[in-house]
């Protein structure tokens, strides 16, 4: 019984390692796009009242 309890956790094991990293690079690429989002909006808006125009209205 042991060995087939063995075969089971090996044979699941590749599947989860994979889903673990495809979530974790998933995550790092949302969290990478929300970060440049936010840092080009603080720069817009830099950029805006150096030039004198009103903040841009979402």
């Amino acid at each position: 019984m042991d060995s087939w309890w063995a075969n089971a956790l090996w044979s699941v094991t590749p599947t989860v390692l994979i889903g673990v990293f495809f979530a974790v690079v998933l995550r790092m690429i949302l969290r990478a796009d929300r970060t440049e989002r936010r840092i080009y909006k603080e720069m817009e808006a830099e950029e805006r009242a150096r030039l004198g125009l009103p903040p841009k209205s979402e």
